[in-house]
């Protein structure tokens, strides 16, 4: 998490009663991991916006910064001049968008939930890019009309609506947008929910720029796998209380899907899981920009690409751009 979000939270939450928070955060991982009603927003108060804010926004900006740097790879010649984050609640994703490209644009923040919208308000003012970002109540779903942007970006908010308001959404970002960046839980679940949206997108006109290396169907059989990736999330003492843990960080797995009406160079290969490093050896599962999986071994007789192997992470283009010179 990127020091002034760190700040910001860290001020947010000096006083609150960890036990108070805890228990708003039980009742947030019961609906993010089950049936989430569709009509009332999950942060209906104070307590689960300070709740959510401890036990979600900090992994939510560190997923959407992995996501948003994959895509600024495959267009490094973009930076968004205006961003709508849809459904952003306390803004994760808008500090996401200005800790990847620098400056500040017009920023509007969409969500149904009040508090969560007053919260994400108060801790933005301090933030030059995001101090005069327009924070806006709106019903996500059918009928929401969105104002013309660069970027639009939608984070685990998909998890919340009916599949009629995921179809309307991810229409109305097509609509809108040049870039569209959506991530969701790296689950089975989450990916068939990017899935739909990344195949709307697509037959809108859209190409995907990332993780994918190329924008036909994906390979992956329904049912038996599905594409996610990993984020290290640092933990301050406050939220390893609120969530029972001792460790100092935490990996939030994802999903996403970044897509573009402009031109883009997504990655020759992406690698979909984690590397397994062996003794003069080092396997690489790939997603190919020929729409198929592989398994490529990268051995010590690859000279520099052997190197870089090793230093590979889950979630990489492949081979790396320094490669390919």
């Amino acid at each position: 998490m990127n020091d002034p979000l760190r700040t910001a939270l860290a001020e947010l939450l000096d006083g609150l009663p960890p036990t108070e928070v805890a228990a708003a955060v039980d009742r947030l991982i019961a609906n993010y991991r089950g049936a989430t009603p569709t009509d009332a927003p999950i942060l209906r108060n104070r307590a689960d916006v300070a709740a959510y804010a401890a036990y979600r926004m900090p992994a939510t900006f560190a997923a959407v910064r992995s996501a948003l740097a994959a895509f600024a790879d495959a267009l490094p010649d973009f930076t968004p001049g205006s961003h709508v984050d849809v459904g952003g609640g306390t803004g994760a994703a808008t500090w996401a968008v200005s800790a990847t490209w620098d400056g500040t644009r017009p920023v509007t923040v969409l969500d149904w939930a009040e508090p969560a919208l007053d919260l994400g308000r108060q801790i933005a003012a301090a933030h030059p890019p995001l101090a005069d970002a327009r924070w806006q109540r709106a019903r996500i779903g059918s009928g929401l009309a969105l104002e013309s942007t660069d970027l639009v970006t939608v984070s685990y908010v998909l998890n919340e609506l009916t599949e009629a308001d995921r179809t309307a959404l991810a229409d109305a970002a097509a609509a809108a947008a040049q870039c569209v960046v959506i991530v969701e839980a790296g689950t089975p679940a989450g990916y068939n929910r990017v899935i739909e949206a990344r195949d709307r997108l697509v037959r809108a006109g859209f190409r995907v720029a990332a993780p994918c290396p190329h924008s036909a169907a994906c390979p992956i059989v329904p049912g038996q796998d599905w594409c996610h990736f990993s984020a290290r999330v640092g933990r301050s003492s406050l939220h390893r209380q609120i969530k029972g843990g001792s460790l100092a960080y935490e990996d939030e797995k994802f999903s996403y899907v970044a897509a573009t009406r402009l031109p883009a160079e997504p990655a020759p290969a992406r690698v979909v899981r984690r590397p397994q490093i062996r003794k003069g050896q080092v396997l690489l599962d790939l997603c190919e920009a020929d729409e198929r999986l592989s398994r490529t071994t990268v051995t010590k007789r690859h000279g520099d690409l052997y190197k870089a192997a090793r230093d590979a992470d889950w979630g990489d283009a492949w081979p790396p751009h320094d490669s390919l010179s």
